[in-house]
């Protein structure tokens, strides 16, 4: 039965992506590198990275975040060390990122910097006996909004992981929204990615399928309460072409960690439109601490890759 159950997702899957927006997958890009975040700051596009203190390239070898440019690979000091798990969101010429000194901390941490060179710290949130992990932030209708990734308390997450949700005015001070705004009590729902468009809410999510195999979808909300699934999903599936080099510096013996690793998992995806094209990047791996970076790109611009998932009736 199983087997079956399996079959039958995999034949809907591969269904659902003939019609799907076309992702051109470029190939990995780094070794033990897992949550980024493309962004554009004054017109450059960047990679905002959580580095981990297992990534053989740590500078500091600790726990830290960077920027680092695409089109050069320069890399900005580190800066957050010890902190985990980051996001990041450029807004009135003032770069945000936040994240939390643990895995699973009940605090949310705020860095903020003009210049990305001379950054500034304060709580943004606190959530008594939660665990949060992943965060999201983008820009809604009135102010700002904030997916969180929750673990616990169990109450607000039903089947963990959940995707609840914070609000802000001005980015450094952020209150819980109620928790009917939630997605999903019902099932693993982790990483997100959060956007606004249109009087829509877009997010995507990590979705779980049996093997285990991971995947990601998108879904959409005017309220945050009510959700609507794209009957395209999954986004991307693991395969062949996240093996592809597209860092022509990986060492030899990163190519051969990568050519060897096992694949069951696109996870941690997120993305901007940079030159009329809307850049991604997500992991791979087993999901278990072999993991890879990996890029990818949309031809069309970030509404348009947005609105795509989700066809007219």
């Amino acid at each position: 039965m199983r087997a079956l159950l399996t079959l039958l997702l995999a034949t809907m899957a591969a269904e659902a992506l003939a019609d799907a927006p076309a992702i051109e997958k470029r190939g990995a890009v780094e070794c033990d590198m897992v949550e980024v975040t493309p962004i554009v700051w004054h017109g450059t596009l960047l990679r905002f990275e959580y580095v981990r203190d297992n990534y053989k390239h740590n500078p500091v070898k600790q726990a830290c975040f960077r920027f680092v440019s695409i089109a050069t690979g320069a890399a900005t000091e580190p800066f957050a060390l010890g902190y985990h798990l980051g996001c990041a969101f450029a807004a009135n010429d003032t770069m945000y990122v936040y994240g939390v000194k643990e895995w699973g901390a009940n605090t949310i941490e705020a860095f903020w910097s003009t210049d990305l060179k001379t950054w500034q710290h304060g709580t943004a949130l606190e959530v008594p006996k939660a665990k949060i992990f992943n965060t999201s932030v983008c820009r809604g209708p009135d102010g700002y909004v904030m997916a969180i990734e929750f673990g616990e308390p169990a109450d607000w997450v039903g089947n963990g992981f959940t995707n609840l949700f914070a609000q802000s005015k001005d980015l450094l001070h952020w209150a819980m929204m109620p928790p009917q705004c939630v997605y999903t009590k019902e099932r693993y729902s982790a990483c997100p990615a959060l956007r606004f468009l249109d009087g829509c809410y877009y997010m995507v999510y990590l979705e779980a399928y049996p093997g285990p195999h991971y995947m990601p979808h998108i879904v959409r909300s005017k309220d945050l309460e009510h959700w609507e699934s794209s009957p395209l999903n999954p986004m991307m599936r693991p395969g062949p072409e996240d093996k592809q080099i597209a860092n022509p510096k990986l060492s030899e013996e990163e190519r051969k960690r990568i050519a060897e690793a096992k694949d069951i998992n696109n996870s941690d995806l997120d993305f901007c439109e940079f030159g009329g094209k809307t850049i991604l990047y997500y992991s791979w791996g087993n999901q278990q601490g072999n993991e890879f970076l990996a890029e990818a790109a949309y031809a069309g611009t970030e509404s348009q890759f947005l609105k795509a998932w989700f066809p007219a009736k």
